[in-house]
């Protein structure tokens, strides 16, 4: 059985992965690490910091806090040889940079989106790519997430982006030329490809992929409707990850 320590333990994703990893047969959750004492324990230990657990104990950290607390529980897992699975987004290039290091001296995999429908729809996306002339990117997320784009939207337009590099194909223009209000037409993420973020109290996590060409269009959508759905993606992630060095982006590979 992996024993598993949630950094961010407190927060909405901690709550959710504390209750549903903790009740898997193969899995336990041994400590809760947050600043904020979480409304549940699930039967776990609570404590403010990670320094505060002892690494005996510990198998896999899985860590929802943030950018900041990832780069800690990354260095406390390479400086410990424990398995790290990270699921905050919002990461810069140095503070990524910095997780990666940790993979070069534990087992580390990091995904901007852990629920498999959601995987599974960027795989599809960049599927259909080569074959539409046009595609744009709409991911919709609560109110309380603070960065745009979301990085699952990022990931999907660069498959989007290297699956019409594959094909030949060159980067979009955009048709549009004449701008009323500034920005209207969402965010480049690269050969033309665009992104546009709704942030609404209400939504959870979703995403549409629209394509058109020649007289069709296609729109693979993804909805996450409760913080469950990452449930899954996280658990696999937990059985892959190991104290042998190792630095895994995303859970498509581990997605038969």
């Amino acid at each position: 059985m992996k024993r598993v320590v949630i950094v961010g333990g407190a927060g909405r994703m901690g709550q959710a992965m504390a209750e549903n990893l903790g009740a898997m047969p193969d899995l336990s959750v041994s400590a809760l690490v947050d600043l904020n004492e979480p409304r549940e324990t699930f039967g776990a230990h609570y404590v403010q910091h990670l320094s505060d657990v002892d690494p005996s104990t510990v198998d896999v950290v899985v860590d929802f806090s943030n950018p900041e607390g990832v780069v800690a529980s990354a260095e406390w897992c390479a400086q410990h040889e424990r398995g790290l699975v990270v699921g905050a987004t919002g990461l810069s290039e140095a503070q990524r940079a910095r997780v990666a290091a940790a993979g070069e001296r534990t087992g580390v995999v990091i995904a901007s989106n852990y629920s498999i429908g959601a995987v599974l729809a960027e795989r599809f996306a960049a599927m259909a790519a080569p074959y539409f002339s046009r595609v744009e990117i709409i991911e919709l997320h609560h109110d309380r997430k603070v960065d745009a784009p979301s990085g699952t939207s990022l990931a999907t337009a660069q498959g989007i982006i290297d699956a019409r590099r594959r094909a030949g194909l060159n980067p979009m223009d955009d048709p549009t030329q004449r701008f009323t209000l500034e920005g209207t037409r969402g965010g480049d993420a690269g050969d033309g490809v665009k992104i546009h973020s709704v942030r609404l109290p209400g939504l959870v996590a979703h995403q549409e992929v629209l394509f058109g060409g020649p007289g069709e269009g296609l729109t693979i959508r993804h909805d996450s409707f409760d913080r469950t759905s990452f449930v899954q993606g996280v658990a696999l992630a937990v059985r892959a990850v190991s104290s042998s060095a190792k630095f895994t982006v995303g859970i498509d590979s581990l997605i038969e």
